[in-house]
């Protein structure tokens, strides 16, 4: 159970903080709700207590499993995708795995849509896509590491930036 003050994940919405718990009856039966406010866009969202574990509501990941996403983001900027499938079928994938609670798997969709960008220009869908999943990871990596989140993001656009001309034909 989740106190006032915790800081957790709320899936495809990212880093969050609970405020409250909150006591109302609905339909006659007194329910509890964490309520919880994300970080990235304010909002409000209401939990329900009994509930939080089934829609994903979870703390924050360890300083190790964040350090071992951390380093693979850093480690992969030169593997090679396939991208065969059609865009829209990308992007109904991407999106379910977006709403994952574990950070690895939506740290996964990050970095292949970054790889996808180094070879090709990503649909609108795909860049919207693209900017969630960046700030879900580095919304959390920052936080969990104690790391400017504006740093790692750009660091992690730069690490991933398409070569310059100059260089592909070099290569």
């Amino acid at each position: 159970m989740f106190t006032p003050d915790d800081l957790v994940v709320y899936p495809a919405q990212g880093l969050g903080k609970i405020e409250r718990i909150d006591r109302q009856n609905i339909g006659g039966i007194a329910c509890q709700f964490y309520i919880v406010r994300i970080r990235a866009n304010n909002i409000t969202l209401m939990v329900p207590v009994n509930n939080a574990a089934n829609v994903g509501l979870r703390k924050l990941t360890s300083p190790e499993e964040a350090r071992r996403i951390l380093d693979s983001l850093y480690a992969e900027t030169d593997k090679i995708i396939y991208t065969g499938q059609n865009w829209n079928r990308r992007f109904r994938e991407y999106s379910e795995r977006l709403k994952s609670p574990e950070l690895a798997v939506v740290s996964e969709v990050l970095r292949e849509l970054l790889l996808i960008g180094r070879v090709k220009e990503l649909s609108f869908g795909e860049r919207r896509l693209q900017e969630q999943a960046m700030c879900l990871v580095t919304g959390e990596l920052a936080e969990v590491l104690q790391l400017s989140e504006e740093a790692l993001r750009e660091e992690l656009l730069e690490i991933y930036a398409p070569p310059l001309a100059s260089e592909a034909v070099a290569n």
